[in-house]
């Protein structure tokens, strides 16, 4: 199908990088040292800031001093591979109209970006930046106040329920990538893609971006 935008907003982990494995791991890790169930945490960790994950999982922590701990820990070296089309897709951005809008910290972003060897954004939207995290709408909304473009005149890339459920509350177009949920799980999504490979940039001039989607086929309720 073909999809006309003014701006392409993304989200980070499992659409641009391939950085479940690693996330997971971190919080598994950060869960065992204080003797919870990682489980817990890995069940609502994919597409939230860290506070709100605690938050949810350890209602007994005070999240905001565990998030501030975090912050003050140096930024790991490790490598990190992109996704499936992340870099041709990018690389056909080129110039200007997208943004990243991630739940993530900006100094971890800028870093697993980094570790991928892919560009950073011209607007990121991290999660510092909001008060509320996803599914809050606000940082879709704030990415596109930075970009300059209506809401609904963005197309966003989301691989997780959270996310999906942020940009159509933003009330953008969403197309869900299923690197972390089946697609199923990303239903409230306009349309689902099994990566970033199924994405091209068909128009990229003056006027509206054009992009050829490849959806996987809809899944009967």
């Amino acid at each position: 199908m073909r999809v006309e935008c003014a701006a392409v907003l993304f989200d980070l982990d499992g659409v641009l990088v391939d950085s479940t494995a690693y996330i997971e791991r971190q919080w598994s890790d950060w869960a065992t040292s204080k003797g919870l169930d990682p489980e817990l945490f890995l069940r609502v960790c994919h597409g939230r800031r860290a506070v709100e994950t605690i938050r949810l999982a350890a209602p007994h922590l005070d999240a905001e001093a565990e998030v501030a701990r975090f912050r003050d820990q140096p930024v790991d070296s490790v490598a990190l591979t992109p996704l499936p089309g992340a870099r041709e897709l990018l690389a056909a951005l080129a110039g200007g109209r997208w943004a990243i809008v991630t739940s993530g910290a900006r100094q971890f972003a800028l870093a697993r970006l980094a570790a991928a060897g892919l560009p950073s954004p011209p607007v990121l939207v991290s999660a510092e930046d909001v008060r509320r995290g996803k599914p809050s709408p606000e940082g879709y909304l704030r990415a596109a106040e930075l970009v300059g473009v209506p809401p609904d005149d963005c197309l966003v890339f989301e691989d997780a329920p959270p996310g999906v459920a942020a940009a159509r509350a933003a009330g953008a177009r969403v197309i869900g990538v299923a690197t972390t949920h089946p697609p199923e799980a990303l239903g409230e999504a306009h349309a689902v893609v099994s990566s970033l490979a199924d994405v091209h940039v068909v128009s990229s001039g003056a006027g509206p971006l054009a992009l050829r989607v490849l959806p996987l086929p809809v899944i009967p309720a």
